[in-house]
């Protein structure tokens, strides 16, 4: 059964202009949700709605296997259109088939992950429910206007880890069936289930300050996380100013000459002896690093490699692994991308501002070519 995402990301947002595309963490905001999707195991493809041509350009610029733009109607793109009105208009103008799942997903909840999607749609089949929404559990305590407790009852206040609270929606993501909508014109209908998510992502992003905190948890919840709980099953490096010092040398004859460190010799000589498979990537191609590959035994030498995000995701493919089981070490802008899409990433001491300011990357103390990837090293296997 076919399981669609839609993302509805329209120009005029108010409060923040253009802010599906602002940089968030590094990436432009629609960015994570998109990434979430294309490393879900579950959804099949996924439609950004925009009226917008600069949202267009943004998110084709991501490669993403799944993604595709869908140009919404002008009458669906007001302050006032619902967002049931553009999902009728994707699943018309597409043909969706009745029996097809479709995942409604917010661009302004940036912390959803691949696992939630995947464990929301097994819940959803498991209880062989509807339609499914996403809550959090909120143990705060709400009154109404009238002045009456609503959620407990104040002359015998309980503890807070005696207090079960209550289910709240945080607007993440909705799933349900595509026959569903086309009748009942609303996400939700029929038999709801309700997948619960940690309470840091109620955060909604609406207004600048909600900017501001949602960025902070994001680096506390998300890449924290992600620096000390991936495995990785392929190590890659870059070879200038990360295997060396960036320097080029040369002899009076006119040979070439560059620094290696021999600690990152065994840095490599371990790796092996953990099962993790190695190698470099490299814009360069030269003899001399094709030499010193062969001597650290690598099982991959890629040189003259200009996109190199693209490039390892066709190796993931090839070894049947994912960019997250991959770990890379690189200090210059053409590793900007692969450094922010791989499981876990990290940088020497010399590398650029640019490099040094993405979100989830380890800072090695040591420099290129004196350690660093030794030091790398280190950190995968404590």
């Amino acid at each position: 059964m076919k399981t669609v995402a839609l993302i509805p990301a329209r120009c005029g947002s108010k409060s923040i202009p253009l802010k599906n595309i602002k940089q968030f963490c590094g990436r432009p905001l629609i960015y994570w949700n998109l990434q979430a999707i294309e490393m879900s195991s579950c959804i099949d493809e996924v439609y950004v709605a925009t009226d917008c041509s600069e949202i267009e350009m943004v998110v084709k610029s991501f490669g993403f296997n799944k993604t595709k733009v869908y140009r919404r109607s002008a009458e669906n793109a007001q302050d006032t259109s619902s967002t049931e009105a553009v999902m009728l208009e994707v699943i018309e103008n597409l043909q969706l088939e009745d029996q097809a799942n479709l995942v409604l997903v917010q661009a302004t909840s940036p912390f959803t992950s691949h696992k939630d999607f995947d464990e929301a749609m097994a819940l959803f089949e498991q209880q062989k429910a509807d339609s499914l929404l996403t809550c959090v559990r909120t143990k705060r305590f709400y009154w109404n206007e009238d002045c009456q407790a609503i959620n407990y009852n104040f002359t015998e206040r309980p503890r807070r880890q005696d207090f079960k609270g209550l289910l709240m929606e945080n607007g993440a993501f909705y799933i349900n069936k595509v026959s569903s909508i086309r009748r009942d014109k609303n996400r939700l209908s029929g038999k709801i289930a309700i997948y619960e998510m940690a309470e840091y992502t109620a955060t909604e992003i609406d207004e600048e300050d909600d900017w501001i905190i949602a960025e902070a948890l994001m680096r506390k919840h998300r890449f924290e996380e992600k620096k000390t709980k991936i495995k990785p099953k392929l190590f890659l490096s870059d070879i200038d100013g990360v295997l060396t010092d960036a320097g080029m040398y040369y002899s009076e004859n006119g040979d070439e000459l560059k620094k290696f460190c021999t600690y990152d010799g065994k840095g490599f000589e371990l790796l092996r002896e953990a099962g993790i498979k190695t190698g470099v990537v490299t814009a360069e191609d030269r003899k001399l690093n094709q030499k010193r590959a062969e001597k650290l035994k690598l099982d991959f030498v890629y040189q003259g490699v200009k996109d190199k995000l693209t490039f390892v995701r066709e190796l993931c493919k090839r070894e049947g692994i994912s960019l997250q089981e991959v770990a890379y070490i690189g200090d210059d802008y053409n590793d900007y991308d692969l450094l922010c899409e791989v499981g876990i990433a990290a940088t020497p001491a010399n590398s650029f501002p640019k490099i040094k300011q993405i979100p989830s990357i380890i800072h090695l103390e040591k420099r290129g070519g004196e350690g660093a990837v030794r030091e790398f090293v280190e950190i995968i296997l404590r």
